[in-house]
This record gives C-alpha cells, sequence and structure tokens, in this order.
C-alpha cells in the first residue's frame, strides 16, 4: 500500500511539471490537441471537430434553393468514382451544370443540411471579404499597408507588408505549415485560446510581394486587419454581405480562438455543406453577380482567379487556378480534399468534400483527385440524354 501510495505521489508530481512546463514554454495548446483530435481518434483536424470548439454563428434569411436539372441524378456515378469515393472518404460529391444540380450524393451518414469543416476553402471567403472591403471603401487599396491596422506587427518588413500581400499569399511571414506535427505554428493556431496574440508574436521577416508560399497565418492577419477596418466580426460580415443576399439555405458556423469577443480561425473551419459552399463558386463564375445585384466588385473577382505571380500560376488572390485538359478551372481548396471547383466556360460547379485527398506531389501544386472530379463529372454530364 506504502509502495502505490509513493507511485501515485511521484506520478502526480510529474503531472504537475508536464503541465507547468508546457505553461513555461507555451505549448499548453497541446493539451487541447490532444483532448480535441487523438482522444476521437485522429491525428489531425477532422471534418467534424467544430462541435470542440466555440463557435460564431453566420446567419442566413429566406432561403434560395439550387434548381434541379429534369435529368437530376438520373446518371450514376462510374465504379471508378466510386472507388475513389471510398478510398477517398468522401462525404459530399455534387456536380451544378447551369446554375441547376444535376448530381448528389453523400456518404458516411451525411446529407444534403450536414455541416462540416471546410478547412482552407474559408480562404476563398475571406478575399472576397476583402473584395467587399475594398468596394465599400472601408479598405483603400490592396496596396494599403497592414501595419495602418496592425501597428503590433513585428519583424524587419514589417512597414511594407500590404493587405494584397496577405491575400496573394506573399507575406515574408515567419510561419510554419506543417499540419501533422504538434509543434508547428499552424498547429498552435489551430488550438491555442488566444490567436490574436500568436499572431501579432510573429515576425515578418522576409520582404513581402515577391512570391508565393502558401502560408495560412497571411489569412489569419488578414482577418485581423478586416476585422479592424469594418468594425464588425468576420462572421457577421459575411453574414450581411454574403450569405443572406446569396439565399444560403442554412446558418454557416465559424470556429472561435475563445468564446465571446474570440477571432475567427479565418484560415480554416468555415462549417457548412456541399450546396451552400457552392454558392461562392457560383458568384465567382458569375463575376460578383447574384440576381442581377452586383455583390462584388468583377475586377477584384477577376484579379482574384488570375495569378499574381508569374513562376506560380496556380494561385491569385485567395483562389486556386489550374489549366487541365486546354480548360481553365479556378476553385476552392481545403485541407483533406475540400473542393468547390468552377468551369466559367461550361457554366459547371464541382463539390466534393471528404476525409482524405489524393496524392500531391512535389512536382504538381495540385492533388491527382482534383483531376478525378473533375474528369468523372464532365463524363457523367456527357451521359445525358
Amino acid at each position: 500500500m506504502r509502495i502505490l501510495k509513493k507511485i501515485l505521489k511521484w506520478l502526480a508530481i510529474v503531472i504537475v511539471l508536464i503541465v507547468a512546463l508546457a505553461y513555461i514554454f507555451k505549448v499548453d495548446y497541446l493539451f487541447t490537441a490532444v483532448r480535441t483530435v487523438y482522444f476521437n481518434g485522429y491525428k489531425t483536424a477532422f471534418l467534424d471537430d467544430y462541435k470542440y470548439f466555440p463557435t460564431r454563428e453566420i446567419k442566413n434569411d429566406v432561403g434560395q434553393p439550387w434548381a434541379f436539372t429534369k435529368d437530376y441524378n438520373t446518371v450514376k456515378a462510374s465504379d471508378s468514382l466510386e472507388k475513389t469515393h471510398k478510398e477517398l472518404q468522401s462525404i459530399a460529391y455534387m456536380v451544378i451544370k447551369n446554375d441547376s444540380i444535376f448530381y448528389e450524393a453523400y456518404y458516411d451518414g451525411y446529407n444534403k443540411d450536414s455541416y462540416s469543416n471546410s478547412f482552407s476553402m474559408a480562404k476563398s471567403v475571406v478575399s472576397a471579404v476583402l473584395g467587399k472591403a475594398l468596394q465599400r471603401g472601408e479598405i483603400k487599396s490592396l496596396d494599403q499597408k497592414v501595419i495602418e491596422f496592425l501597428p503590433e506587427l513585428k519583424g524587419k518588413y514589417k512597414d511594407e507588408l500590404t493587405v494584397g500581400d496577405l491575400s496573394s499569399m506573399s507575406s515574408g511571414l515567419d510561419w510554419d505549415e506543417a499540419y501533422y506535427s504538434p509543434f508547428s505554428i499552424v498547429t498552435r493556431a489551430y488550438f491555442d485560446k488566444d490567436l490574436r496574440g500568436v499572431m501579432l508574436g510573429l515576425e515578418i521577416k522576409d520582404k513581402p510581394g515577391q512570391e508565393f508560399i502558401y502560408k495560412s497565418g497571411d489569412t489569419e492577419l488578414l482577418t485581423m486587419v478586416l476585422e479592424k477596418a469594418t468594425g464588425k466580426y468576420m462572421t457577421d460580415y459575411i453574414s450581411e454581405y454574403f450569405w443572406k443576399p446569396m439565399g444560403a439555405e442554412n446558418p454557416a458556423l465559424w470556429q472561435l480562438d475563445h468564446k465571446g469577443d474570440g477571432v475567427e480561425k479565418s484560415y480554416c473551419c468555415f462549417t457548412s455543406n456541399a450546396r451552400d459552399f457552392a454558392r461562392f463558386g457560383k458568384l465567382y463564375k458569375d463575376h460578383g453577380m447574384w440576381n442581377g445585384v452586383q455583390i462584388l466588385d468583377k475586377s477584384f473577382v477577376d484579379k482574384s482567379v488570375t495569378p499574381r505571380f508569374k513562376n506560380s500560376p496556380e494561385y491569385g488572390y485567395g483562389w486556386w487556378m489550374v489549366n487541365y485538359k486546354g480548360q481553365d478551372f479556378f476553385y476552392m481548396r481545403g485541407h483533406l480534399g475540400q473542393f468547390v471547383i468552377v468551369s466559367p466556360k461550361d457554366n459547371v460547379i464541382i463539390v466534393r468534400l471528404g476525409h482524405l485527398k489524393g496524392v500531391q506531389t512535389e512536382t504538381d501544386p495540385h492533388s491527382n483527385d482534383l483531376y478525378t472530379y473533375i474528369d468523372e463529372a464532365y463524363n457523367m454530364l456527357a451521359q445525358r440524354k
């Protein structure tokens, strides 16, 4: 009995020391990470993790349901597509043609109203907010300096950073985009309860505006800028100028770093469903127009889906681009293979949501499943009678 008491005593001391050291070295966010991710059987953020974080609602108004094609869901998915869905654990796949749903399928217990995490598709949404703030004069131009809004900014090049640099992923920010490392800054940002403090503790160490280097921290800083410029939370701004005007059928959620006045984890964690995610694809396909109203400035939309840097043709301002089989597509993209893919030429929108993404190599900035989702959508459309 004495031995057991000694063991328990020393175990308690060790636990206290671990906790104390975690706070001293500012890695106490790992407790949240372990509780949220690993205790749920995952190794990284997952589709339903919004249930474990505080959220702020993006309110909708009167919904504008999508129309359906006359041959809705009459064409079956190929065996090859179903195999991909099974292997990559898709939860939703949708094809919209001429603004009408042609095909949709849901898996793993999800349905048309099920919430799931957009992950980095949210970056495209934040870019849209920037465009609206420019349109309303709350941001002067893409060349406006970030330090005008965030005077606490640090680093050698803090005075040179512009809002356009943030949206185009060319900030020079000291950032590590290592999702599976528990000690990376992106992991800390995901779980820390003072995200504003985390971001303002980082430095602009390299000259901004020189090249595209994907960094989630750029979007988070941009959100903090927009919060200052508009005087509104990101969620409230989106509700007023996008979610309600675009007729979203369901409210959306955005994860926060903490309850109350917390900031949105805007580089990720915009939570909605396939049908409502697709609305941003339609908005950009139609150059910012929605039901005859110019919700977003056309010139900004066009600029967003045009590469800023010649040596990085895959990225513009918050949107990805790919030329595939001689056609230009632009798309929203998120961790684990979340996609809203747009063909302006053919008036097609493809949505895929799921638990895993395909293979991505160092020689191709696009994962191989992207091509599968495009090919299979077009194969199905070709079978229409």
